[in-house]
């Protein structure tokens, strides 16, 4: 800051240090001042100084330096001294009050809105619109643009459970080819296995897995990814179980595609003599009951109030309405100590599981006399899916629930399970098992929803072994946040979910894992286009 009194003593001028700004300038009006005089105007700007000094500091604080008069400070300082607000605090402040009164507001019928902002700006200009009028056009549009998310949300979850529930062009084409090919190819027909393996279908000094399944390609990669991981493939032995309609198929595809030195049996439900109608009175109830195949064929949107609910929950609800819920094939796993009745310790795996560790040390767990080495689902850094609770798959306002079972305790997971068939065969699980499926379908389904796992929860309850979470990884098919790191450490990957990874809608990131073990250099393979 500078003073500048001009030689004729007729001015005297303040100004700031760069020069180019008077802050005040005073003029003198007579020719002549006397030493009074001039010693009161000393005096008196000895005294405003300070004032000044403290001014423009405050000024060039707020960056508004630039201001060339006192009368910009004065408009810009003014109001603080005198308590007052700014007038873009204020209208801030006019502005919420607006929103609070438009959010309690009825918005009117046939409120005609833009489709977009430049649209609701053109209107603003066009309309001169008032900032009521603004701020409720906004929330009607909002409130439209969060309804049509909404909307389209669910809409891809439909889409996505009618993918998850179709079978892929290619893998319907493998089905069929293989078919045709054990009709007129009497090596896709030849016995499995060979007459000189028979009794090691039987021997317990080998590793017996089982798999149910009508998914030939899905087949393929559990039984490859499991010998190539195996560090004595010569000791393993599949038994593979398929429907009537994909049996021939499946001993096509394993006739002609040997996985040798490890054993494949492949038979149909139709081949087993055990599998009657009276043997298993409760899947008839199941296939034939109207309300179940309602609930599973029929229309999954009708009745539905998807605005009190969440696409989480609708996902989950579309899930469990799978048809393979209600299929035999899915159900087998609970009659396997009678379909197997020679052997005493096997390994169950589902048909969208991959193994990438030597599952060999499974058969010497001890499970403590109990029936079922499991995994369990309620602990993990994966809380989309290791976060499942008995609460999450039952009703548990329904009496009988709420009586026998506990909300908070740990569910498992089927998928890759150790059965120990000599305890199981002491117990009544299966007695059970059936038992709880009749009070389901007399309750009309309002115990629970979700296929095959509650009552198997519910029969295997203080029959479960709790193996180490590293044999057995789920979720590949519901979320794509998997950690990889996580999936590579894995001794056995889960695809559980509507996201497989022979669907096009399977994760991109995920799906390398499984399709290594697809022999893309097959005939059958690369006619279907399996996958391209």
């Amino acid at each position: 800051m500078q003073l500048h009194i001009s030689p004729s003593m007729r001015s005297i001028t303040i100004s700031s240090s760069n020069e180019f700004t008077d802050l005040m300038k005073i003029k003198l009006a007579a020719r002549h001042i006397s030493s009074r005089t001039l010693f009161h105007t000393i005096l008196i700007l000895a005294f405003l100084l300070p004032f000044v000094f403290i001014l423009t500091a405050l000024v060039t604080l707020e960056g508004v330096n630039k201001c060339s008069s006192i009368d910009c400070l004065g408009r810009r300082l003014g109001p603080r001294f005198l308590g007052r607000v700014d007038d873009s605090e204020r209208l801030a402040r006019d502005f919420y009050t607006i929103l609070n009164e438009v959010s309690t507001q009825e918005i009117p019928d046939g409120l005609k809105l833009p489709d977009s902002f430049n649209h609701l700006l053109s209107d603003m200009k066009n309309n001169h619109y008032d900032a009521k009028t603004f701020a409720l056009v906004l929330r009607a549009m909002m409130e439209k643009f969060e309804r049509d998310i909404r909307e389209s949300k669910f809409a891809e979850l439909m889409n996505k459970h009618f993918a998850a529930s179709s079978i892929p062009k290619g893998i319907h084409c493998l089905s069929l080819r293989l078919t045709d090919e054990y009709s007129s190819n009497a090596h896709a027909r030849r016995q499995l296995p060979s007459p000189e393996f028979l009794p090691l279908l039987s021997d317990n000094a080998y590793h017996h897995f089982i798999l149910a399944t009508d998914n030939i390609l899905a087949a393929s990669v559990v039984v490859s990814s499991a010998v190539q991981s195996s560090s004595k493939p010569e000791k393993i032995v599949f038994h593979i179980i398929t429907d009537k309609k994909t049996y021939a198929g499946m001993h096509s595809w394993f006739a002609l595609n040997s996985v040798a030195p490890a054993i494949v049996e492949v038979k149909g439900v139709h081949q087993f003599d055990w599998l009657t109608r009276e043997n298993v009175p409760v899947l008839e109830a199941v296939e034939s009951h109207n309300g179940v195949r309602d609930y599973y064929h029929g229309n999954h949107v009708a009745g539905a109030n998807l605005t009190e609910t969440t696409p989480r929950r609708f996902a989950s609800k579309l899930q469990s309405r799978s048809p393979k819920y209600i299929s035999l094939l899915n159900h087998l796993r609970i009659y396997i100590p009678e379909l197997f009745p020679n052997l005493d310790k096997v390994v169950f795996l589902d048909d969208d599981i991959v193994v990438q560790r030597d599952l060999a040390p499974l058969w010497d767990v001890d499970l403590g006399g109990k029936v079922n080495g499991a995994v369990e689902t309620c602990r993990g850094d994966d809380e989309w899916v290791m976060s499942k609770r008995l609460r999450n798959y039952f009703n548990f306002s329904h009496p009988l629930i709420a009586k026998h079972l506990d909300p908070e305790e740990c569910a498992w997971a089927y998928g890759m399970n150790v059965f120990d068939l000599q305890a199981w065969r002491k117990t009544d699980i299966r007695e059970t098992y059936h038992s709880w499926l009749r009070e389901n379908l007399k309750s009309n389904l309002t115990m629970w929803k979700l296929g095959t796992l509650p009552p198997a929860l519910i029969a295997f309850k203080g029959h479960v072994h709790i193996i180490d979470s590293s044999w057995h990884m789920l979720g590949l098919g519901y979320q794509k946040n998997t950690n990889i790191v996580n999936v590579r450490k894995a001794a056995v990957i889960h695809y559980n979910g509507q996201s497989k990874p022979w669907l096009e809608i399977g994760f991109e990131h995920l799906r390398p894992f499984w399709t290594k073990y697809v022999n893309y250099s097959n005939d059958f393979i690369k006619n279907c286009h399996i996958l391209e």
